[in-house]
């Protein structure tokens, strides 16, 4: 028996429009590959990136096309089968080869394996013609008029189509409708082969032991499994087994583990498990996989003292805050995603002291080099399965393609130990409360779910609850976000919710986020800009561009938000004074804004885990960490890795200790009917947030300045050897603004610190809002000066100083911290890395300009 051979088709690969006469092939510029890459590569399209030419493209998602190769195979032996397998076509692919099809595809999700042992030859001629989603799309909803059609973002189209959602557009993303070969293709010869291996972890509540299964699943005949499991190169356990059944089992039991834990927290080793099929000592077929050894828990339990159930993840026993981000994917052009740039993006999550990410349901189920990444930096993933915003329909055909994704995606996935939670889809359980679609949350008969009109419920609470109870019996399954126990999905007591009443809907004021929380908030955000240098990338003539101003028509193509400019300008005009010219200045002043903003939702939300029992918010995670072009939009760092400020005041608030101050008018009026005699009291109040698993005992001083002369007013330690308990948020004090004389509230800053031994572990300074009505005095002594190791950048100023940032045109000058509050008689020390005594390093601020 020889062994499997496994050769790459990614030779050879010539592309041309099928539905234009005279169109001639041209070389592909790399595989694997979609249409508007090879397109680009020659020049014959302008990228859709810049300026307004997504409109001069959309022809390339309405056109046919064909891919083509050939490639040599050796002759398969008696006995032995050849199998084409196609990793990712997208999406409705007819697949020919050497005259005859072979493969009909439509779900650009599904990996497709055809045998081709009778049709091989020594030189095969391989051709994909690829029809347009969009119109097929179409022609689909034309055949089902019955069902109630309805989206939001793109059009009803794509709801009939298994692809990537966010082609028809979305709103921070272009239409881009792709087509192609998007992941790789590969010819197989075997006689016996590993067609699947996985593995089931258990590690017990004590953590002293853990067991672990593997499974092989053997296609052919072959007469033994080899099992083995090794950490750090050193091998653990071994064991091998006869192949007498297609699927060969065996049990490990691993004593004091190397446990898996979420970054901060732990380390995160991973075993390295390996399955070989032998013949004899033939060594026919290996998979090696790794594997992180963690007990993970959703933990959703009556709360004490407020209504519903906590929704908050525990891993090897750890309550966790789940501070994070929202992913979406990182091109419009995924095959172009390289797997350092995958690693670069989580390890920038990582490094912003974020714990979890959660991938969208309108993009893809992400690359291997995604989830890797996620697992060496230990940071937790919300899964969801390919479904956003509308009501998708369930013919059989449907349902079928479905059922083979689900199950093909979460064998692809499962050994990471990153995903702790799978969901059934993106807001498709708000989408059917907005029109009214039927949900009977007590009828438990799916077959009633399909002749309702919303039959997608069968697909989340029946196919995909059944594919994850089979496939990950020990991971969460939720059947969608936000839900929460069948109830509305606004009902902030049970379940995640996302929100959007800052921004959209009743457009609230981010300083009241205490009061729109939930029990999991996995969406939230606010609109920023991206960095001037994105900008001068997407403006055909960059710097020199007409249209470099913020209310240009180029500017305002590249944000896809309905009303952006409405809202943008509402939060702006509510918080601060801000003048849209020069550019820099306005692209400073919204991320200022965002900045604050998410900072605000984070502070606020982390001061509602208050320990066992008072989880009353388990996480939020910010609509959204990243880009899939360069545009507006509400992420926290933009197509190109630039972080925007609000990225650095999250990290603030979600470094492992933490401060925060909330300021409220009090009004007390002194008779029952009155417009005079009014007590008015302005009063702070101030917690610790401390994340790590220690007590802390620390003390709290309070400080306090005047906005315009920079005058210390105030300096008090109000509580002194504090004992700030392990892994929740702890009230300190609640007071009157510390102020020389009555009516100074309204010009008075208030800084609070927390110091453990004389040490400063946590700063925040409050002020009076809105900023816009406060007296700034420009700073005459502002210092950014570099130190002599190159390494920190010292920032201070004789006057108290709103969002100090910090700029260099060098992108290789990287901040570890940005948009600082600066108080006089302080030096506030930011790291940097790539700085030279060369590097200009310059400053803005609001009130600047």
């Amino acid at each position: 028996m020889a062994p499997l051979v496994v050769l790459p088709v990614d030779k050879n690969w010539v592309f041309k429009q099928a539905d234009k006469e005279g169109s001639e092939f041209l070389p592909v510029g790399q595989f694997p590959t979609n249409v508007h890459l090879d397109l680009l590569h020659h020049g014959l399209i302008p990228d859709p990136f810049i300026g307004k030419n997504e409109l001069d493209v959309q022809w390339v998602g309405e056109a046919q096309w064909t891919y083509k190769t050939t490639f040599s195979a050796q002759a398969v032996p008696a006995g032995a089968k050849a199998i084409l397998a196609f990793d990712g076509l997208d999406t409705f692919a007819t697949v020919v080869l050497n005259g005859a099809t072979i493969l009909e595809t439509d779900n650009m999700f599904l990996p497709e394996r055809v045998d081709v042992t009778a049709a091989l030859k020594d030189e095969n001629e391989l051709v994909i013609t690829f029809d347009s989603a969009y119109l097929r799309g179409w022609k689909l909803v034309e055949e089902h008029p019955d069902h109630k059609w309805g989206c939001w973002n793109g059009d009803s189209s794509r709801l009939a189509v298994r692809k990537a959602q966010y082609h028809w557009g979305w709103d921070w993303g272009p239409a881009l409708n792709t087509c192609g070969p998007w992941r790789p293709i590969n010819l197989e010869i075997y006689d016996a082969k590993l067609a699947d291996f996985s593995s089931e972890t258990v590690v017990d509540k004590s953590l002293g032991f853990a067991d672990v299964k593997l499974t092989a699943e053997v296609e052919g005949k072959a007469e033994k499994v080899c099992f083995e499991i090794s950490l750090d190169g050193e091998q653990v356990a071994s064991e091998t087994v006869e192949s007498s059944t297609s699927d060969v089992s065996v049990s490990f039991h691993i004593e004091n583990p190397s446990l898996w834990y979420p970054v901060r927290y732990g380390k995160q080793p991973l075993y390295q498990i390996k399955a070989t099929l032998l013949d004899g000592e033939t060594q026919i077929d290996e998979v090696i996989k790794k594997i992180g050894l963690r007990r993970a828990e959703l933990v959703q339990r009556p709360l004490k003292e407020q209504p519903g159930t906590s929704f908050f993840f525990e891993v090897n026993n750890i309550p966790l805050y789940c501070g994070g981000s929202d992913w979406i994917p990182a091109d419009n052009f995924v095959p172009r995603i390289s797997r350092q740039k995958y690693f670069d993006w989580v390890k920038l999550v990582a490094d912003g002291n974020q714990f979890m990410i959660r991938v969208w349901g309108g993009g893809i189920y992400e690359e291997q080099a995604f989830y890797d990444a996620c697992d060496e930096y230990g940071i937790l993933v919300w899964q969801d399965f390919m479904f956003g915003c509308g009501n998708y329909p369930a013919w059989p055909a449907m349902l079928e393609s479905i059922e083979k994704e689900a199950v093909a995606n979460v064998k692809l996935l499962r050994h990471h130990p990153s995903i702790v939670i799978w969901a059934g889809n993106n807001e498709d359980y708000q989408y059917q409360e907005s029109v009214n679609l039927t949900y009977d949350y007590e009828d438990k008969n799916p077959d009633n779910w399909l002749k309702t009109d919303f039959p997608a419920r069968y697909i989340y609470e029946k196919i995909l609850s059944d594919a994850c109870a089979a496939l990950v019996p020990s991971v969460q399954y939720h059947p969608g976000s936000p839900w929460g126990a069948g109830r509305d999905t606004h009902d902030a007591t049970v379940g995640d919710i996302h929100q959007w009443n800052v921004w959209h809907g009743t457009q609230e004021k981010y300083q009241n986020f205490d009061q729109l929380g939930g029990r999991f908030v996995s969406e939230f955000g606010m609109e920023a800009f991206p960095s001037v240098k994105t900008i001068d990338a997407f403006l055909p003539l960059g710097k020199d561009d007409p249209d470099r101003y913020p209310q240009s028509s180029t500017v305002d193509f590249h944000n896809k938000a309905d009303g952006h400019e409405r809202r943008i300008a509402l939060y702006l005009v509510e918080n601060m004074r801000y003048a849209p010219d020069p550019l820099e200045q306005f692209v400073y002043s919204t991320q200022l804004m965002q900045a604050e903003c998410l900072a605000s939702a984070y502070r606020l939300w982390k001061r509602q885990w208050k320990g066992p029992g008072r989880e009353y918010c388990g996480g939020a995670l910010v609509w959204q960490i990243n880009d899939c072009w360069p545009v507006t939009s509400w992420s926290i760092a933009d197509y190109y890795l630039r972080p925007k400020h609000a990225y650095f005041t999250v990290k603030r608030e979600m470094a492992p200790v933490s401060i925060g101050i909330t300021r409220k008018e009090h009004r007390h009026p002194k008779d029952k009917y009155t417009r005079v005699y009014i007590d008015v009291k302005t009063q702070i109040e101030v917690w610790g947030s401390n994340l790590t698993l220690e007590d802390l005992t620390v003390d709290c001083v309070l400080r306090a300045w005047n906005v315009e002369t920079g005058e210390l007013t105030h300096e008090e330690t109000v509580a002194a050897s504090l004992l700030l308990p392990e892994n929740r948020s702890t009230e300190i004090v609640a007071r009157n603004v510390p102020v020389k004389k009555a009516g100074d509230e309204a010009n008075t800053v208030v800084a609070a610190y927390l110091v453990q031994d004389g040490k400063q572990i946590a700063r925040y300074v409050n002020w009076p809002e809105p900023l816009k009505y406060l007296h700034f005095t420009k700073p005459t002594q502002l210092k950014a000066v570099l130190a002599e190791d190159g390494k920190t950048v010292e920032v201070s100023a004789e006057v108290p100083i709103k969002g100090v940032a910090l700029e260099c045109e060098d992108d290789e000058v990287k901040f570890e911290d940005n948009l600082v509050d600066i108080v006089p008689g302080e030096v506030v020390r930011i790291g940097v890395r790539g700085a030279t005594a060369a590097s200009k390093i310059e400053t803005r601020y609001l009130g600047m300009i």
